[in-house]
C-alpha cells in the first residue's frame, strides 16, 4: 500500500500533503517542536535509524550534530526526509552553518551542506548506499577572506541536468551568489516544476536556473539497481536536508504547491 501510495504521489495524481496549507497557500512542513513527518537515512544505517540523534530539534530549530559520534565521521552522510513528495513547488527556508566541522570528515564538507529534492524514496536505499538519488541544492559558506565560494549551487548524486541548453557533465554547477560568512542565516528558495524549469534563490536573488533533471550520472553507489534507470525524467520526489560533517541549523521550512 505504501508503495502504491508513492507511486499515486508521484504521478500527481492526489494531493499527498500531510498538513493542510494556510489561507496563502504555504504549507508549515518544520512545525517547531519535533521531528513528525520526517524520517532519518544515514549512510550505514537502516532508514529510521537516527545514529548518535544527529537531527535533533531545539529552540524552534532543526539542529545538525555530531557530538554523540565516537571515532571516525566513517562516512556516515545523513539525510532527514520529509514524509510527503512534491512536483510543483516553491520551498523557502533559512539555514546557518554553526560550531565546529568534524575533522575526519571529507575535507569538502567543511562549511557544506544542501537540500536535497526529486529524491528517491528513503525506504528504497539499502543501508550502504551513500547518497539519495536526487538533485541537491548545496549550501556552502566562505572559507577564506576575499575568496568567492558561493551558495545556492547544484549538485547531481545519480542525477543530469540541462544547463544552458545541454546536459551538463559536472557533478556541481556553481550558482551566482554572493559569498556568506560566519554564523549568519541565509534564506534559500527553491522554485521547481516537475521535470521542466528548477530555480534557486538566496537571500531573494535568484542565483540558478537550470531545466530537464533525470535519473543519471555517478557519485551515488551501492544503490539497488532498479531504483536507478538512467535517463527517467524526474518529475517529483522527496525533499531532505543533509548532513555530511559540519554542524547547521534549519528552520521556518515553508512550501507552497504550484501549478504545473
Amino acid at each position: 500500500m505504501r508503495k502504491y501510495f508513492s507511486l499515486v504521489c508521484l504521478l500527481g495524481l492526489l494531493s499527498c500533503g500531510s498538513h493542510k496549507p494556510s489561507s496563502d497557500g504555504w504549507i508549515d512542513l518544520f512545525n517547531g517542536k519535533n521531528l513528525d513527518n520526517w524520517t532519518v537515512k544515514i549512510h550505514h544505517y537502516e532508514t529510521g535509524d537516527n545514529f548518535g540523534d544527529t537531527f535533533r530539534v531545539e529552540d524552534g530549530v532543526i539542529q545538525v550534530r555530531y557530538d554523540k559520534y565516537e571515532g571516525d565521521f566513517n562516512q556516515r552522510y545523513g539525510h532527514l526526509y520529509y514524509d510527503t513528495p512534491y512536483a510543483n513547488y516553491h520551498l523557502e527556508l533559512e539555514y546557518r552553518f554553526v560550531g565546529e566541522w568534524e575533522s575526519t570528515a571529507p575535507s569538502y564538507t567543511l562549511l557544506n551542506s544542501g537540500l536535497m529534492f526529486h529524491s528517491q524514496d528513503p525506504r528504497t536505499m539499502p543501508k550502504e548506499q551513500d547518497w539519495p538519488i536526487s538533485v541537491e541544492m548545496q549550501f556552502l559558506a566562505g572559507i577564506e577572506p576575499g575568496k568567492p565560494r558561493p551558495t545556492g549551487n547544484m549538485c547531481s548524486p545519480g542525477t543530469d541536468v540541462v544547463f544552458e541548453g545541454k546536459k551538463d557533465p559536472r557533478h556541481c554547477i556553481n550558482s551566482s551568489s554572493e559569498t556568506y560568512y560566519g554564523e549568519q542565516w541565509v534564506k534559500a528558495e527553491l522554485i521547481v516544476y516537475n521535470d521542466s524549469l528548477i530555480t534557486h534563490k538566496i537571500n531573494g536573488e535568484t542565483v540558478l536556473e537550470y531545466t530537464k533533471p533525470s535519473i543519471g550520472g555517478g557519485v551515488a553507489n551501492r544503490f539497488d539497481p532498479k531504483m536507478k534507470i538512467d535517463g527517467t525524467p524526474l518529475k517529483a520526489g522527496f525533499i531532505a536536508l543533509q548532513s555530511e560533517g559540519q554542524p547547521i541549523d534549519f528552520r521556518n521550512i515553508r512550501l507552497k504547491e504550484l501549478n504545473p
